[in-house]
């Protein structure tokens, strides 16, 4: 994920400060890692540096003294080109499942008690997040990333079952090297 992007993206709504930036990301994207405010202030520093953004200007409003920030026309059309722009999907497994049952099967270790511990994982990590994408004060944006989580986690369930149905041939075809 971009965080240069995303943050241009919520500076497309009109003008913000780092604080309400970081906030607002939060919020829209729930099932993310939380940005920090360092993050967040490096982030538009560099922004303001490479001409995507610029400071509109500063005040207290009675509290600490805040730096608002808006996108700029080039920030406007960098922003279009990264939303338009394909994602590729990801050329290698780099999954940490799929590394520890291969590692486990190599070092003679029990990777049927592992998938069987990170199905379990998986399932109540999926009850949670279908209470909360079914919650009637659900927003958008929690229903949108409960349901690509959950996605996810479900491709991931069907891989351990295919995988915990091959382990016997997995495990002879290493005992045999």
């Amino acid at each position: 994920m971009s965080t240069r992007h995303i943050l241009l993206g919520l500076l497309a709504g009109g003008p913000s400060h780092g604080y309400d930036l970081k906030r607002r990301h939060d919020e829209r994207f729930p099932q993310a890692r939380p940005l920090a405010y360092g993050q967040v202030y490096t982030t538009l520093q560099r922004l303001v540096r490479d001409g995507l953004a610029e400071v509109e200007g500063t005040g207290s409003d009675g509290g600490p003294e805040r730096t608002t920030y808006r996108s700029t026309e080039q920030g406007d059309r960098e922003l279009a080109r990264w939303a338009a722009e394909i994602a590729p999907p990801a050329p290698f497994v780099t999954n940490e499942i799929f590394a520890k049952v291969v590692v486990s099967i190599l070092a003679g270790g029990d990777p049927a008690a592992y998938l069987g511990a990170q199905r379990a994982a998986h399932l109540e990590r999926m009850r949670r997040l279908t209470a909360l994408k079914t919650d009637p004060g659900a927003d958008l944006a929690t229903v949108l990333s409960a349901d690509y989580a959950l996605n996810h986690l479900d491709a991931d369930l069907r891989w351990m079952t295919t995988t915990a149905a091959r382990l016997t041939t997995l495990t002879a075809e290493v005992d045999a090297t």
